[in-house]
């Protein structure tokens, strides 16, 4: 590479130079302390120093039990709350709203948005309230002459997955209205006046050409839904006992109750690495469809 170029290239980058910096300072650097601190012994119960102990606390997580319970449940919650919840139910409501009256659509859009900005806490009392032993939920079937039961202790996991899509489905809404809005409409005359239904459009006329909103939107809900911790926290503290104890209230148990902050910090790197690998796994998937 000749001289000119080099220096063009550089100048170019240097603009870049102050944001760099401070993604190095306050995302990186913190990464790469918590990643010292995975491998020592760190406690939180006044030690002088700790000790570099290598591998132990990774090797310790793969051997513990309720570990591995935590690993589960994350992936039930991943996978009902986002793969399958607000996925569906954001694509779903989009499409709907793109037929519907401007009334509806404002009234439908309000609702919904709501759930979204409201704070995680409040979010999270509203939906204990209504699945509590005696909150709404069981109001209704005691009305309808229903079976009731304590569904936060009977399918917590599922309440919380629940509660996780009524809050986020918002997002995935805006997302596909977004890429809906984009589809031109003589695309899908054409096929309606050729004898194409519903379903036919929407499965090989609307998917296919939202594929990548569609991606987009799955990696983002994925990485979000892997840290959602003060919704889970304030509905069930991850029970009863550890049957709905995703790794972020694992990890928080750990480092923060049972002292062990090099034990919670290899913990939260294993988390980091989950959602790397799902990052790469839908970029790869994005990246075969350009």
């Amino acid at each position: 590479m000749s001289q000119p170029v080099l220096t063009r290239r550089l100048l170019r980058a240097l603009p870049l130079t102050p944001a760099l910096a401070l993604l190095l300072l306050f995302l990186g650097g913190p990464i790469a302390y918590c990643a010292w601190i995975a491998f020592t012994d760190l406690q939180l119960t006044g030690q002088a120093h700790s000790s570099f102990v290598g591998f132990a606390n990774f090797r310790r997580a793969f051997h513990d039990d309720a570990f591995l319970n935590a690993v589960w449940l994350t992936l039930v919650f991943t996978v009902v709350s986002s793969l399958v919840g607000q996925n569906t139910l954001g694509l779903a409501l989009a499409a709907l709203m793109r037929r519907a009256s401007k009334p509806v659509r404002t009234l439908t859009g309000g609702i919904v948005i709501t759930a979204w900005v409201l704070p995680e806490v409040v979010a999270g009392f509203l939906l204990y309230a209504f699945f509590r032993r005696e909150g709404t939920l069981n109001a209704i079937l005691d009305l309808l002459h229903l079976p009731s039961q304590n569904w936060l202790f009977t399918l917590p996991i599922l309440a919380v997955s629940f509660a996780n899509v009524w809050r986020g489905t918002a997002f995935s809404m805006l997302v596909y209205s977004a890429a809906l809005d984009e589809i031109p409409d003589e695309i899908e005359e054409s096929a309606e006046v050729d004898g194409a239904g519903g379903w036919r459009r929407m499965w090989h006329i609307t998917l296919p050409m939202i594929r990548r909103s569609i991606g987009t939107n799955l990696m983002l809900n994925t990485l979000q839904t892997l840290s959602v911790f003060g919704l889970i926290w304030v509905m069930t503290r991850g029970g009863p006992g550890d049957r709905s104890q995703t790794l972020p209230l694992f990890m928080y148990e750990q480092a923060f109750q049972n002292s062990m902050i090099g034990y919670g910090t290899a913990v939260a790197l294993l988390l980091l690495l989950v959602g790397s690998l799902f990052s790469v796994v839908y970029m790869r998937l994005l990246r075969t469809e350009v």
